[in-house]
């Protein structure tokens, strides 16, 4: 067994999801109640595991990847129309479980905060499980407001009677307020190693601050509300005692987000375990199956730099883009950790689960660096599906799959982030899920750096330059940046740096690119590109795949141009339900 944190999130989720939010005054008298629940320490620990289970994300809930469909660097690769975010379909939700579960877990955590005072707790123990509620109370919220913008700020456990529940919503200058105050008390008051291994602890309520500050402070500037100062130099103070603290990342990306264990991995500050048969996840599933879906688009692909350090406009180590093997040549690492660079093999027949070299010696070149790079608990190639069907080729396009149908790409670059081998049955997955690492904290304090007009070689060279080095790139010169011909020419070159590993590092982890582009009020004036995938022969694929303007050759182009996103999309529809419900609710503007 790895840790408790893993045993007691399985048996509280089945303790707790049949259960209402208000399990806790409902069951009889002689058994879980309020007074029985919040007694000693050992009872507020075993309470807290369910807000660990129910509160933080990992490789089970598919809703962080799907949301990166909407971004400019991944793509559904199913389906005959775009993401809705694009392509103006979005249309408000009766009800929403994003909104529902939210406050279900607010009050989770807010039955803890009510009764710490009256407990049997040590002064010291109380300060600590006051500091675990806040965190998680502030964890929701953060999901909240960047998602809606304004929402209800609900700091107790309400009943029936009480008139709270059916308030207006909190102007956001109080709201992020308050996330930012129970952050900062959080910080104060919760144990610094926590209750055990693998628990929330100072590092980690930081690593919060440096999430929601870099995000809240750079919302504010962008949208034009002011008093984004605060946010980000809260987020540059987390960030510092962080990188102090942990300034080494561990040297395998792959490894972060691929690994059985993630216990005493460097640099990751808290995960979310599994244990094959007692609790498992399923996105290494889903990354070598038919039903995966996922693509990354040729501009995610055009951000990994070349070994140099210079883009592929500007390197003369880049072969060029209409071979497929040179596309890959010479490129970020993290590149084929996130997509599977080209190779072909022989079979024999249709799925098999065996292999031979191809003929070609050309076709071997990429085997034979992930041999290198990875191990075959985790990336080598040829790629296989769960069952352990080898993939024949790559890219393997949906619209021509060469007679097998399994791990297939609309834009030939099929996303396999989080695949491995380490399981191979359906729906079995057994590696660890990261929640917070410091290769995010690297690059939040670097971009609010850069905000505050702080960003120097010495701030690069501690956070952006040790994640280059994990991708066997050069490291960034702010004094000679190459000239990205793709740049986006609002947006100075070294914050254009500061994002492209962003999108580069954080690719489809749900933190995530539509955020960024969002608080970087980019929605509207990148929702317009046109997803383009590989450059193609269409001969070469029986003239089956939908090449950009109809071309006999060029970027695979699934969808076409989108019509353009509308500026109410940068926040979320308040669900019709609440709004029926509470009448003092009013409607995300553009959405009435």
């Amino acid at each position: 067994m790895k840790n408790i944190y893993k045993i007691m999130a399985v048996l509280l989720l089945l303790v707790f999801s049949s259960c209402s939010e208000s399990f806790l005054e409902k069951l009889p008298k002689d058994q879980l109640t309020v007074s029985t629940t919040f007694t000693t320490n050992a009872n507020f620990e075993t309470y807290a595991w369910s807000l660990y289970a129910n509160i933080l994300p990992g490789y089970w809930d598919f809703a962080p990847i799907l949301r990166e469909m909407g971004s400019d660097l991944m793509v559904n690769n199913a389906g005959t129309v775009g993401h809705e975010l694009l392509w103006q379909r979005k249309t408000v939700p009766s009800s929403s479980g994003l909104w529902n579960n939210s406050y279900v877990n607010i009050r989770r955590a807010n039955l803890m905060l009510d009764n710490i005072e009256n407990s049997q707790l040590t002064d010291s123990e109380k300060d600590h499980w006051r500091g675990v509620g806040l965190f998680f109370r502030a964890y929701v919220y953060v999901e909240l407001i960047a998602n809606y913008g304004e929402v209800p700020w609900v700091d107790r456990a309400l009943t029936e009677a009480d008139e709270e529940l059916f308030g207006p919503k909190t102007p956001r200058d109080q709201l992020a307020q308050n996330i930012l105050n129970d952050l900062t008390e959080a910080e104060s008051l919760i144990s610094p190693s926590g209750n055990g291994d693998n628990t929330v602890n100072t590092d980690v309520v930081r690593a919060l601050i440096s999430r929601f500050g870099l995000y809240e402070g750079t919302w504010r500037k962008y949208h034009g509300l002011g008093g984004e100062a605060t946010y980000l130099q809260a987020s540059v103070d987390a960030g510092a005692k962080l990188i102090a603290a942990h300034p080494e990342l561990h040297p395998n990306y792959d490894e972060v987000f691929n690994s059985e264990s993630l216990q005493g991995v460097q640099g990751v500050l808290l995960y979310k375990a599994y244990e094959f048969g007692i609790l498992n996840g399923r996105w290494s599933h889903y990354n070598r199956s038919s039903i995966g879906h996922r693509d990354l688009t040729k501009k995610a692909v055009d951000q990994y730099l070349c070994l140099d350090g210079q883009t592929i406009h500007t390197s003369p180590l880049f072969d060029g883009e209409q071979d497929a093997y040179d596309e890959f040549r010479n490129r970020d690492h993290r590149l084929y950790f996130n997509t599977p660079p080209p190779f072909r093999v022989d079979t024999g027949g249709r799925n098999q689960l065996t292999w031979e070299y191809d003929s070609d010696p050309k076709s071997r070149e990429y085997i034979d660096l992930m041999a290198t790079l990875s191990d075959d608990e985790h990336k080598t190639l040829p790629t296989i599906n769960w069952r352990g069907l080898v993939v024949r080729t790559s890219p393997h396009f949906r619209k021509f799959n060469e007679g097998h149908g399994f791990n297939v790409t609309y834009t030939g670059y099929a996303f396999y982030k989080f695949s491995n081998k380490i399981s191979r049955l359906q729906n079995r997955d057994s590696h660890d899920a990261p929640t917070f690492r410091m290769g995010e904290v690297f690059l939040n304090y670097a971009e609010a750096m850069y905000e505050l007009g702080q960003f120097t070689q010495e701030v690069a060279d501690k956070t952006i330059n040790k994640l280059r080095a994990r991708g066997a790139v050069a490291p960034l010169d702010l004094a000679n940046i190459p000239n990205d011909p793709t740049r986006d020419a609002d947006v100075a070159p070294e914050l254009w740096e500061i994002r492209r590993e962003r999108g580069i590092e954080f690719l489809a982890e749900g933190l995530g690119r539509v955020f960024d582009i969002k608080r970087w009020k980019k929605l509207v004036e990148y929702g317009d590109d046109e997803k383009l995938g590989r450059w193609v022969k269409n001969a070469d694929y029986g003239n089956n795949l939908p090449i950009q303007g109809g071309a006999s050759e060029g970027y695979v182009s699934p969808w076409g141009v989108p019509p353009g996103v509308p500026e109410h999309y940068y926040l979320e529809p308040i669900p019709s339900d609440q709004i029926v419900l509470n009448p003092e609710l009013t409607q995300n503007s553009g959405w009435e």
